[in-house]
């Protein structure tokens, strides 16, 4: 089998085919990724160097070029899918991929893409390029969706435990995929085409996407009514039906939940039909950045300072905790803001020793010197790794985005 895209997709997948007993090749069109991965350095933080130099001892082959696929009998397909400037879905990724697996595929292949797509895409994209070489898809061919459902650093579901949806452009496409993959994964879950399979990744983060701007709404009116929201958050959820806890904080991040809703809405557009709640989640989410800033604003304010006068620190800037992953952090975008204040800033992250903002680039200090002189320090980001007690008692002011303050009393403590 082959795996095409070696990210924190791609690479725990090989990885659990090889461990499957499949004989696997992957690959990615980034030479500094191949080299890596071929040196025996994980390039995924998930996936440690010892698992990755035993694979490639016991024949997992890491390259740059699609010619050794002619001899898979199935290939997943898991490159990016990011968005363009305008919204649009960028599936030139998947697009690349497709036309240089169409110069050597074989038939009977199996072709299964789990990065993620709006709905129909699996067979427009990938299907009518394949057949373009003169197969038809379903009987030369097989192409399926299986959309990744991986929560980096999450360490009670690996990715292999999470029940993996199938859904292929023909039933004996999707039949062929649940036969590659019902040998890796513990529970397949078969439905009844690609593009049901594809609705269900969007629809899996386009409920969170909404839910979260719902809660995020919630905070800002709690807070006009004086109330605490973490604490209506807790005492909600003790109802043991018809109420699924979300919890507000300082804007998405990652590459699914800010980004899937937008494909969905922008194909539901494209059908003519208004999707009226993904867009005031989306509205709602963009704007918690900007929020969180006037609240700091606010807080320094109370004290005679301005916010161009000031240092604050931003503690924590992955999108979730105890990942070093950063793409579309919140916090980014609350440096920007920041930055437009002309307020002083530094961050403090065990995981990111640098983070690109606009043409600049900043480095984490240790938290410490994060903490040494500031006014405020935000902590957006609450690591495992990250004394809170030291911030709460260094800092003279901080601004929790994250309720990781949550049984630490003092005055000096604001909350979302």
């Amino acid at each position: 089998v082959g795996v095409i895209g070696l990210g924190y997709v791609g690479l725990p997948l090989a990885l659990a085919m090889h461990e499957a007993g499949f004989d696997v090749i992957g690959v990615d069109v980034d030479a500094a990724t191949v080299d890596a991965l071929g040196d025996g350095h994980s390039t995924v933080e998930d996936v440690p160097d010892a698992r990755l130099v035993e694979a490639l001892e016991q024949g997992f082959r890491v390259m740059a070029a699609y010619d050794a696929l002619v001899a898979a009998d199935a290939v997943s397909i898991c490159v990016p899918t990011p968005l363009r400037k305008s919204g649009q879905p960028d599936l030139s990724f998947v697009v690349a991929a497709a036309d240089a697996l169409a110069g050597v595929v074989t038939a009977q292949t199996t072709v299964i893409l789990e990065s993620t797509v709006y709905p129909g895409a699996t067979e427009e994209v990938v299907g009518a390029r394949l057949s373009a070489e003169g197969w038809t898809v379903g009987e030369d061919l097989h192409v399926a969706f299986s959309p990744e459902r991986i929560d980096p650093g999450n360490t009670q579901y690996g990715p292999t435990e999470i029940p993996k949806i199938v859904g292929g452009v023909t039933p004996v496409c999707g039949d062929r995929a649940v036969a590659v993959y019902e040998q890796v994964f513990e529970t397949i879950v078969q439905v009844g085409s690609a593009a049901e399979a594809e609705l269900v990744k969007l629809l899996e983060n386009t409920f969170r996407a909404v839910n979260i701007g719902l809660v995020n709404e919630l905070a800002q009116v709690a807070h006009a009514l004086e109330v605490d929201i973490w604490s209506v958050i807790d005492a909600a959820a003790t109802k043991p039906f018809g109420f699924m806890p979300f919890r507000p904080g300082p804007g998405l991040g990652g590459h699914c939940i800010p980004i899937d809703p937008v494909f969905l809405a922008w194909k539901a557009n494209e059908q003519g039909i208004e999707t009226r709640f993904i867009d005031l989640a989306d509205v709602v989410n963009r704007e918690m950045p900007a929020y969180v800033v006037a609240r700091v604003a606010q807080v320094l304010n109370a004290d005679g300072i301005a916010l161009a006068d000031a240092a604050v620190s931003i503690i924590g800037v992955a999108y979730k905790p105890d990942v070093s992953d950063v793409r579309e952090a919140a916090a980014i975008d609350i440096i920007q803001e920041l930055e437009r204040w002309q307020a002083s800033i530094c961050y403090h992250d065990p995981h990111v020793p640098t983070l690109a903002v606009g043409e600049r680039t900043y480095a984490s200090v240790p938290l410490a010197a994060a903490l040494d002189g500031v006014d405020c320090a935000v902590i957006v980001t609450d690591h495992t790794a990250i004394d809170v007690t030291e911030v709460v008692e260094a800092a003279p002011r901080v601004f929790d985005t994250r309720n990781a303050t949550a049984g630490l009393e003092a005055a000096h403590i604001t909350r979302l």
